[in-house]
């Protein structure tokens, strides 16, 4: 029986809800997807109005009409729409703050890789702290949109996602029994009609998202937007 969706908040324009890990937006390889089944949840007729990849968890916004759909697709459009991600990785990563600019381009297997042209280029900006030895959380703002944008961008400094299959390495994930791939949507906030909105919401599914160390790096980063004071 299919666990009923966590519902953050309900506006008369749209939807506030929890995807959980490895479950596609759209139908997929004739699964259900979570769209759809938010939409049979609520009884309401619900538009997509942003994308989390499937192996991604976290706070997504779904509108109730074509008008709040289109009010939603402009203030995505014009990056008024603020969005904080949690990360961990068991990798030493070449930096561990700043931000990775690129231009992105398709590889194998379904895959991107970034490049050093900056024509186009995805914006990636974090922080980065030790969990417990050999695992390090990011705490990540994109300030572009392009698909699979985090998992390249931390792939391009030398610490791919752990348990992502794309992006990880055979040698990287040789012998690890990994329970999903750990990218979280946290935190997204906005204004719409004037009123602000912010939404955050822990990861639920996940061992090493559950553990106190990861809690405590939550607890000191609870106000994200004042590590990212530059444009």
């Amino acid at each position: 029986m299919q666990q009923d969706i966590q519902i953050l908040y309900t506006h008369a324009d749209f939807i506030i809800a929890v995807k959980p890990a490895g479950l596609s937006v759209h139908c997929d390889d004739n699964q259900v997807g979570f769209a759809a089944l938010l939409s049979e949840q609520l009884n309401l007729n619900l538009y997509v109005v942003h994308r989390l990849d499937k192996v991604t968890s976290g706070v997504m916004i779904f509108a109730r009409s074509a008008q709040a759909a289109a009010n939603f697709g402009r203030l995505f459009e014009r990056r008024e729409v603020s969005k904080f991600y949690l990360a961990i990785s068991n990798q030493k990563p070449k930096k561990k703050q700043g931000a990775i600019k690129g231009d992105m381009q398709k590889s194998r297997r379904s895959t991107w890789k970034l490049l050093k042209t900056q024509l186009q280029p995805a914006v990636t900006q974090f922080i980065s702290c030790s969990l417990f030895p050999g695992f390090r959380l990011y705490l990540v703002k994109p300030k572009t949109g392009k698909t699979h944008q985090i998992r390249v961008a931390l792939k391009s400094i030398g610490a791919p996602i752990l348990g992502d299959a794309l992006y990880a390495s055979e040698q990287e994930i040789a012998g690890q029994v990994i329970d999903r791939c750990y990218l979280h949507a946290w935190q997204l906030s906005f204004e719409y009609q004037s009123e602000k909105f912010c939404f955050e919401q822990q990861p639920l599914q996940g061992e090493y998202f559950l553990r106190g160390e990861c809690e405590q790096a939550l607890k000191e980063w609870k106000n994200p937007q004042q590590f990212f004071k530059s444009n």
